[in-house]
């Protein structure tokens, strides 16, 4: 069904579809539209995400690796420090922790060089809605100075009623909840539906949605931990992805 080395064919998404229908108890699985994970997906991010977070659990005691930053990445604000405070300390991170310490990530994140747009990323939107599909964001961010850099970085693409944010959601990924919100945004079932990731616990989230997904490996984790999320296509670059025919596809 995958094909872990190279661009996966056109033989390659007829065997992933036909599993994912089986998985599902599906007819057919039917696209009418995409949601994307912004962090790694949209935008050259993760990079400045990683340092930020490694840097300012340094400063409050809570030591994470850039590296493990990007095996959290997903989670809201508040489950990863949680995380880290049980680690450390054996507790609950209070309120007041939590706000210091992510009011003190995202001063040191707006403090990087603005990220790019992902190599390849607009092109993968482009084609999406010129198949016809519905576009939308889910994000485990809650930073509005990202969240505002998608109207400047994809002209006429995104809407705000079609975005997903930490702010929308009761439970970040790996839950459920924020592709299920998601789906509701757009008005689509989960077979109507495609996800895009890179991340672990963001491919964890959508697969338990019930939609299918998409794992674009644009970051340093080796393809095997993607792939033990079970996603139903692997690609290794959001370009590869923009010349799949998965969009075209009509069941």
């Amino acid at each position: 069904m995958l094909n872990q080395n190279h661009t996966p064919m056109a033989e390659n998404i007829t065997s992933a579809i036909a599993h994912y229908d089986q998985v599902h108890g599906r007819g057919h699985f039917a696209p009418r539209a995409v949601l994307f994970d912004m962090d790694g997906v949209l935008f050259d991010s993760m990079p400045h995400h990683a340092t930020s977070w490694a840097a300012v659990c340094t400063r409050f005691g809570l030591e994470m690796s850039p590296e493990e930053a990007y095996m959290h990445e997903g989670r809201t604000g508040a489950a990863t420090i949680n995380i880290l405070m049980q680690r450390y300390h054996g507790r609950e991170a209070t309120a007041d922790e939590i706000s210091d310490i992510y009011a003190a990530k995202c001063e040191a994140f707006n403090a990087c060089p603005e990220a790019a747009r992902m190599p390849g990323a607009y092109e993968v939107t482009r084609r999406a809605l010129a198949e016809g599909l519905k576009i939308g964001v889910v994000t485990g961010s809650g930073q509005k100075s990202l969240l505002d850099r998608l109207t400047a970085g994809f002209p006429d693409c995104f809407t705000p009623d079609r975005i997903v944010s930490s702010a929308d959601v009761t439970h970040g990924k790996p839950h459920p909840e924020p592709y299920l919100r998601g789906l509701d945004k757009l008005g689509v079932e989960a077979h109507e539906a495609i996800v895009v990731e890179n991340a672990p616990l963001g491919i964890r989230a959508a697969v338990a949605a019930g939609i299918f997904t998409i794992a674009v490996n644009t970051g340093p984790l080796p393809d095997d931990i993607l792939l033990a999320e079970k996603p139903n296509l692997l690609y290794h670059s959001m370009t590869e992805l923009a010349s799949s025919p998965i969009f075209a596809y009509r069941g």
